[in-house]
């Protein structure tokens, strides 16, 4: 087998017996001892009990999702009989049980084979503030591996490992991911347990997935999704259907001149080409106004936040202030200055700007950003550790304080050897959704996986289509993806598997004293209409039947054509709900509308 492996060529491989899990875990201890990076693992598991786990595997079903796939994991989540450091010796503990994250992977049959290293206690986005060294980055020896994740995106860009675990509180899932030239899937809030996490920011923290391709991704985020009685910021987010990418996207761009580049010329035009490309795929781009993100971007580090990082080390830093890193010390010392009064301005200011991000938002499919402005040597940080940091936090810090999800996409590798990547972001529960869209993009650059010379996999083909025991439900309004309701959707185990329109016989209003706002959709004459914007979901018959039963009137469920004449269930309004309502059908559908409601007031 190639070194660049993917989850899926491993898993296929097993699975055929042409290698066995053993086999493969044996090869990545030599690919390790080949590597010849100490700063990599702060800890690497004995291999003779990677590789007496992996024989016992043989005796368990090869049908997991995961059967023999070997893991890194980041050393700020617990594994059990490795020690937990988050790149700080004086903090380090022995678990006596894996983190929920990693239970749920060793459940689908992935071997841990090590601890990776961090900026001390996830506090940085550059990879160089560890006692542990500077994990060497896999595309170019002089650059920042990128942080906090900064072993886990190296292992997989190296081809050490095919998966491995991050955290990400401001963007530390995402940049390391740009710089060594792979995927990296930054999942909504509470999708995944943070228990046997150690936290940054609790209230914003997420594991997060490194993974050489946007399938593998999502394969490793299916295994871990689900609510954990344990976590009390844990939520019901299952992850949804990956589809085939929509004939029409609309995809959300800074308006002009709210780009930061920060001089690099490189990374301007790498955005630029990518945008193109998307162009290319059919995507329309949307201007939008970014500054409000870029205001809540500071927040995170201005703002009352930085006392939760605080709060976790508190008692180190009392009775061991020298065994904090310097840059880390500065930076989470500033949070105990900040009063009750600080937190609560900052809380109600956040709230008013992820009101202004809904709406933004509401007209677009996702928002796609450079992942990161520039790129630096790691002598560059090291001479200017925080202002460089900063800057390359620049599109990634506003993520988890507006409840978004992330996909970063490896997009070029420039002219310089430096690589460049984009990310899309959207409202949570989006997660599959990202994934739909982004897969296409990465398979469409043709790169090269990580830091090797090999192609990317074929692309799988996806079908979208509904299983069998499953019903269809077309949605128009205030159930669509990313939209007030769709809660009622996700929470229910549905499955986006479309984004349509109907046949050109419906007119749409937006009906009186609704709350939230909810359009009414009217069948009128063949022809007579205009052809709506709706998405197509999938339900269980049980799912179908609690969700029709708690739609209120004057909404029903019917009966709909869509525009390539499919029928399929969906919102219907009764007649004399119309009357004295708006006639919005000119918009095309409740997005555009309430884009423009936005827009207007």
């Amino acid at each position: 087998m190639s070194k660049f492996e993917t989850i899926s060529e491993i898993v296929a491989a097993h699975r055929a017996g042409t290698t066995t899990p053993a086999q493969t875990i044996a090869r990545r201890y030599q690919r390790i001892r080949a590597y010849a990076d100490p700063a990599l693992f702060i800890t690497l598991r004995d291999e003779s009990d990677a590789i007496a786990e992996a024989v016992s595997l043989a005796a368990r079903d090869p049908s997991l999702p995961l059967y023999g796939v070997p893991v890194a994991v980041k050393d700020n989540i617990n594994v059990a009989g490795l020690l937990t450091t988050a790149a700080c010796p004086a903090f380090a503990y022995q678990p006596t049980r894996d983190a929920t994250a990693v239970a749920k992977l060793r459940a689908a049959g992935a071997i841990v084979i090590g601890k990776t290293n961090l900026d001390q206690f996830a506090t940085g986005l550059v990879g160089v503030r560890s006692p542990y060294g500077v994990p060497r980055n896999a595309m170019r020896s002089d650059l920042v591996p990128g942080g906090s994740s900064s072993g886990s995106a190296v292992a997989v860009g190296a081809g050490l490992v095919p998966l491995s675990l991050g955290t990400d509180t401001a963007g530390s899932g995402r940049v390391p991911a740009m710089l060594n030239n792979i995927v990296g899937l930054k999942p909504s809030l509470g999708m995944i347990s943070t228990t046997g996490v150690v936290p940054a920011c609790r209230t914003l923290d997420c594991v997060s997935v490194f993974a050489l391709t946007t399938d593998d991704a999502i394969t490793a985020l299916r295994v871990m999704t689900a609510p954990d009685a344990e976590d009390p910021f844990s939520r019901q987010r299952p992850v949804a259907a990956v589809t085939a990418m929509p004939p029409r996207v609309r995809l959300g761009v800074p308006q002009k001149g709210q780009l930061q580049f920060f001089g690099d010329d490189l990374a301007a035009g790498g955005y630029e080409e990518a945008l193109e490309r998307w162009r290319r795929l059919g995507a329309e781009l949307i201007e939008i106004d970014v500054e409000p993100l870029y205001e809540t971007a500071r927040l995170l580090y201005e703002g009352p936040w930085v006392a939760e990082r605080y709060l976790t080390i508190r008692e180190l830093l009392e009775t061991q202030p020298d065994a904090v890193h310097p840059v880390t010390r500065q930076i989470t010392l500033a949070g105990a200055k900040l009063s009750a009064a600080d937190t609560f301005a900052a809380l109600y200011r956040l709230q008013a700007l992820r009101k202004i991000a809904e709406r933004s938002f509401a007209g677009i499919d996702a928002l796609v950003l450079p992942t990161a402005p520039t790129a630096y040597t790691v002598d560059q940080v090291l001479a200017d550790p925080i202002t460089l940091n900063s800057r390359l936090g620049t599109y990634t810090n506003f993520v988890n304080l507006l409840d978004l999800c992330g996909l970063a996409l490896p997009a070029s590798i420039r002219s310089d050897g430096i690589p460049f990547g984009i990310t899309l972001l959207a409202p949570a529960g989006r997660d599959a959704e990202l994934a739909s869209l982004g897969r296409v993009f990465h398979a469409d650059t043709v790169l090269p996986i990580g830091a090797s010379g090999h192609s990317q996999p074929p692309l799988a083909k996806v079908t979208g289509g509904d299983a069998p025991e499953e019903i269809a439900i077309a949605v128009v309004g205030a159930h669509l993806s990313g939209m007030p309701l769709n809660r009622e959707l996700t929470a229910l185990g549905g499955r986006l598997l479309s984004a349509t329109a109907t046949a050109p016989d419906y007119k749409l209003y937006a009906l009186k004293g609704t709350v939230p706002p909810k359009p009414g959709l009217l069948r009128v004459a063949p022809g007579g209409g205009s052809a709506i914007a709706v998405e197509v979901w999938a339900l269980s018959p049980g799912a179908f039947g609690a969700f029709v039963a708690a739609i209120p009137s004057p909404l029903s469920i019917g009966t709909l054509t869509l525009a390539d004449g499919t029928a399929v269930k969906g919102f219907l309004t009764e007649p004399a709900a119309i009357e004295g309502a708006r006639d919005i059908s000119h918009f095309g559908g409740w997005r555009a509308y309430m884009a423009d409601l936005a827009a207007t007031g």
